[in-house]
């Protein structure tokens, strides 16, 4: 069954901070994956959060930054079957450097048998982040034996 459309939204969290001021840096990197054709509107919500849109013939962009949160969500929905969301998410990933990504793919305008519906939802966490976990429980634990 052919879809009408696909969407990818990307949760990253504990962004590099320096790259998370950057609003016109991040309209060019978004314009080197899509093209020089979406314009893109970025607005401040208030002092902490600001937006990021763009529109296109096939499709739309939208990115929210909370600067103090160190948190980007971003969504991509594209309708042309040839556009590649997943290449934008590299490049988003790239950008911002997250320790931990929460990725969910949705088929939108999916005809197929309702079952079918759930969407597919990745979470990676950076191995670095996983290190500082461990270590942390280990001293956690160190410490409650010391008592």
């Amino acid at each position: 069954m052919k879809i009408l459309a696909r969407q990818l939204t990307l949760d990253l969290y504990n962004c590099e901070t320096n790259r998370l001021d950057e609003v016109e840096t991040i309209k060019d990197t978004l314009k080197s994956v899509v093209g020089s054709e979406p314009r893109l509107t970025s607005a401040a919500i208030d002092d902490g959060h600001f937006s990021i849109i763009g529109a296109f013939a096939q499709g739309h962009i939208a990115l929210h930054v909370y600067k103090e949160l160190r948190y980007v969500a971003v969504d991509i929905f594209t309708c042309d079957d040839a556009e590649e969301p997943e290449e934008l998410s590299k490049t988003l990933k790239q950008f911002f450097r997250p320790d931990k990504i929460k990725s969910t793919f949705l088929k939108r305008g999916d005809f197929g048998l309702e079952r079918e519906v759930k969407p597919k939802i990745k979470i990676r966490v950076a191995p670095l982040r996983r290190v500082k976990n461990a270590g942390a429980k280990v001293v956690r634990k160190l410490v409650r034996r010391g008592k």
